[in-house]
């Protein structure tokens, strides 16, 4: 059952309870809430600062996307971290070797991308179907693998180019990267913000007019149910899992071919982890988790701003962290809200239609006397 209380309530109980944590927290150390999150909040307007966190909820929002997908077949994908990180090496050392026409090259970079995330989530993917490994304890261990295989991949005896005490793949030529969107003295957004949107709306669709969502949402409910309507629950976990890790592929893109062009040891890390808070929040739906995205992305953005007025940025980091322990009881709450509320509009329809029949017996019963 869903309604708007259902959607909507559980993810603003959950930021207005951490906005209340926070007030208390700031309140304690001796500083003013009004003027930090005040601060926080015109930091937006400065600057590239609104530019910046989009770009930054790009990652996060495709991150998010990548652990719904799994979370629709009550798959716990915590390998995303791991998944995108191995994806993005792989797609940034093809990428740097191969020279190719515009759009082409981008393409193909995407491709490699897309692959090396499915790859890697197929390991656990297999695991799961076939020896039941969990695939929360088999990803967590993928996560730390893949460590090791960046360093190996970007040394400089492998793939790896040094420059200064940093260690990067080779820089990939223009016609591999996505051009970005410039808005003036805002910045300038990435292009692959587009590509982000797209991906949102082919995972709508997906789950909403086609058959396979359908049965996807269905193993998810219950795979004995989904089992006895002809659904192989094992395949739907393969390809839930698949399809995860090609998504989880694409996190890493935004920044490799929008701003940095090579991937570094030193890259970004952590955007899979983030992706899971978003996902909750975003209830699962691509739009709530676009919201997620920005918010997430928001509070790391003008936390530094905190600074200024010696307030400890660390304040974002515990509103972030209220936010994801309160949205899974904010949604338990009214979801048993919702479901106690349409049990009192059933009792009473089954009181009134028992009212109803129980008449005309009444009225039989006593000209017959």
């Amino acid at each position: 059952m869903s309604s708007w209380r259902t959607r909507l309530l559980p993810p603003l109980l959950a930021i207005v309870f951490a906005v209340l944590i926070c007030t208390v927290a700031l309140l304690i150390s001796g500083a003013d809430p009004l003027r930090a999150f005040g601060t926080m909040i015109a930091q937006l307007f400065k600057g590239t600062t609104a530019i910046d966190t989009l770009n930054l909820a790009t990652p996060y929002y495709l991150a998010g996307l990548a652990v719904a997908i799994g979370f629709q077949m009550n798959l716990f994908n915590i390998g995303v971290e791991g998944q995108y990180r191995f994806a993005a090496v792989v797609a940034a050392i093809a990428g740097g070797a191969l020279h190719l026409p515009p759009v082409l090259h981008a393409i193909v970079i995407i491709l490699v991308a897309v692959l090396g995330g499915m790859l890697y989530a197929a390991i656990p993917a297999v695991l799961k179907v076939t020896r039941g490994v969990s695939e929360v304890i088999s990803t967590i261990m993928l996560n730390s693998i893949v460590i090791g295989i960046i360093a190996f991949l970007i040394n400089p005896e492998q793939f790896g180019v040094q420059r200064g005490n940093n260690v990067h793949t080779e820089p990939i030529d223009d016609s591999g990267l996505i051009p970005g969107i410039p808005l003036g003295r805002l910045g300038e957004l990435f292009g692959f913000v587009l590509i982000a949107i797209a991906v949102g709306g082919a995972y709508w669709f997906m789950l909403n007019r086609t058959r396979f969502g359908f049965e996807l949402k269905a193993s998810g409910e219950s795979t004995t149910a989904a089992a006895a309507g002809g659904v192989n629950a094992k395949k739907m976990t393969l390809i839930a899992m698949l399809l995860s890790g090609g998504v989880a592929g694409l996190v890493a893109l935004p920044e490799l071919l929008g701003r940095d062009h090579v991937y570094a040891i030193t890259a970004a890390q952590g955007y899979g982890f983030t992706g899971i808070a978003v996902a909750l929040l975003g209830r699962n739906h691509p739009a709530g988790i676009a919201l997620g995205a920005v918010l997430w992305a928001f509070l790391d953005k003008s936390a530094v701003s905190l600074e200024q007025i010696q307030v400890p940025k660390e304040i974002a980091t515990i509103m972030q962290g209220t936010i994801v322990l309160s949205v899974v009881v904010a949604y338990e709450i009214v979801r048993r809200a919702d479901l106690a509320a349409e049990q009192r509009r059933v009792g009473r329809a089954l009181a009134g239609n028992g009212r109803k029949r129980g008449k005309p017996a009444d009225v039989s019963e006593g000209g017959a006397v």
